[in-house]
């Protein structure tokens, strides 16, 4: 994913979120947002390629070894969104508050986002150790477990 998807979604006269553009310095660094939009989610944010690859996980990041989340592959955002938090205007898409949960550096241990599994360790406030997240068996669709 290029970020057209995550422009044409957007209507930056009226939203705060940057605009942005594809990154050429890659810090391999992470950030997981709490996204207070109709529901309560949060979107897990990897550094890679010039762009955040993006996640929305609706039971939060496990902070627990062996846990299980539920996390659907979203549409790519610009390396400025990591430091993003703020109100996204009603009427907007993803209207709601969005706060910084966490943040932090990262690692590649296996695979990427070209294979069906890619596993990592977070180095952050919060999360820190391996992580990995894998795409469903059955499923065509880009959904994943943490």
């Amino acid at each position: 994913m290029a970020l057209q998807e995550y422009q044409a979604k957007r209507k930056f006269n009226k939203t705060t979120e940057p605009k942005g553009e594809i990154n050429k310095k890659n810090l391999s660094r992470f950030v997981v947002q709490e996204h207070q939009a109709r529901n309560l989610h949060y979107d897990f944010r990897l550094e890679m390629d010039g762009v955040l690859k993006s996640w929305a996980v609706p039971k939060g990041v496990p902070e627990a070894r062996g846990v299980k989340r539920l996390a659907v592959q979203v549409e790519d955002h610009p390396v400025d969104y990591i430091n993003f938090s703020g109100t996204i205007p009603p009427g907007e898409y993803g209207a709601g508050e969005v706060k910084i949960w966490d943040k932090g550096n990262w690692k590649l241990t296996r695979g990427g986002l070209t294979t069906r599994s890619i596993k990592f360790e977070l180095f952050g406030k919060k999360l820190n150790g391996e992580y990995a997240i894998f795409q469903l068996k059955d499923n065509k669709k880009k959904l994943a477990h943490f």
